[in-house]
Order: C-alpha cells, then structure tokens, then sequence
C-alpha cells in the first residue's frame, strides 16, 4: 500500500506488533500484509500549567501559570514509552515549577522571571527525553500575588507619589522666597530699579499707580504700605 507522509508528521510501521522503521515525509510503499502504521505529528504544541497556588519561600501565598512549547523529538518513544505522554510531561512541569517558586522569596520570583523558565526547561528536561518529546521554550505566564500586598503595594505608590509632590512644592516655595529676597537686596541697594518696575506697571495697565519724586512714597504704594 501507499502511504504519504505529511512534512509535520512522521509514520512508524510495525509488522505483526514490532517496529519496523520510521517513514519519513513524501509518498512511501508499505506491503499491507501483517503491518501496521502510526502517524505521529512531530510540529510544536502548546502545553499549558494553569494557575496554582504556591507557597514562596518567605510565607507568601502567590498563583503562578506558565506556557511550554513542546514536540515530538523521537517519534517512536513517544508512542511506545507511556500512555500519554503530555500529561507525564504537564506534570513535570507543574512539579518543577512548585520547587523553583518555593525556593525563592516574593521579590526573588518576582525578579527573576527571566530566569526561572531556563531553570524549568533544564529541569524537565531528562523526562521529556524519556518520553521522547523536545521542550523548546517555557515561560511564566501569570504571577499573581494577594489582594492585600496588591493594595499595600499601590499605597506605597501613592505615598511616594505624594511625597515627591510635597517636595517639588516645598522646592519651589524655597525658589520664589529666595527671588524675592534677592530682589528686595537689589531694590534696597538700587532705588532707581523700584522707578523702573513701577513704569513697567503703568505700561502694562490694569494697576493704580501714584508716582511721587519721593522714592519712598513710590517704594510705599508698590509695596502696599
């Protein structure tokens, strides 16, 4: 018979229950008599660990998921090792994943989220050998820490941001006290500055202005006094 083989796939033959051989991707002969074939997809799959509550390792209790891209390396182990293969490998990495989270604190997992896939993958790694399949990426989905550390955490927000507000403000009270300082000095030392401003108002308008050749009375109603 003929058989065509699909370039993600991979067929294996047996002849009356022993392997015979792999068939590689193209139109391929097989005698029909006492064989049989296997078709076994070898293209990446997605294989997901759904949120699970985990204890880091100061106390904390967090929710953590990841996402791993597997395939089939060797297609005949993966048929013949165990019954399904996937769960075996979804269970490693469940495990794997419970031991990487317990084995550090809250802000560790939560900075090392670059690092602890490549930990994962190494770890999973002689069983997916054994069950004949290849782990060619994993990464941490969701990191979800208690409601109660999400809210402290959002007032320390608040409060820096409060902070930073006050400081900026207290920063500029200091500037406009130190420019008047600076300009009473100038006005003391400098009468003829005060005549100056003073015609600087009455151009610009909207200001009652009494001009007198006594620079003290025009120093008086400039100031307010």
């Amino acid at each position: 018979m003929n058989v065509v083989v699909q370039e993600w796939e991979r067929v294996l033959v047996y002849r009356d229950g022993r392997f015979v051989g792999v068939l590689e991707p193209g139109r391929r002969s097989v005698p029909w008599l006492r064989h049989r074939t296997v078709r076994v997809a070898v293209r990446p799959r997605l294989l997901v660990v759904p949120l699970q509550e985990v204890l880091t390792a100061d106390g904390i209790a967090v929710k953590v998921s990841l996402t791993s891209t597997v395939r089939v390396g060797d297609p005949r182990t993966w048929h013949e090792a165990v019954e399904d293969p996937d769960a075996f490998l979804h269970a490693a990495l469940q495990l794997a994943l419970r031991d990487a989270v317990a084995a550090r604190t809250l802000d560790e997992l939560l900075t090392d989220r670059a690092e602890v896939p490549a930990q994962l993958r190494a770890a999973v790694a002689p069983t997916a050998a054994r069950l004949g399949l290849e782990v060619d990426e994993v990464a941490l989905r969701d990191v979800v820490v208690p409601a109660e550390l999400r809210r402290a955490a959002a007032e320390v927000v608040t409060a820096r941001a409060q902070g930073l507000a006050a400081l900026e403000r207290a920063r500029t009270e200091v500037a406009v006290t130190r420019a008047l300082a600076n300009a009473a000095k100038l006005v003391g030392s400098n009468p003829g500055l005060l005549q100056l401003r003073t015609l600087q108002v009455v151009e610009a308008g909207g200001a009652t202005v009494v001009l007198s050749a006594d620079p003290a009375v025009a120093r008086a109603v400039a100031t307010g006094g």
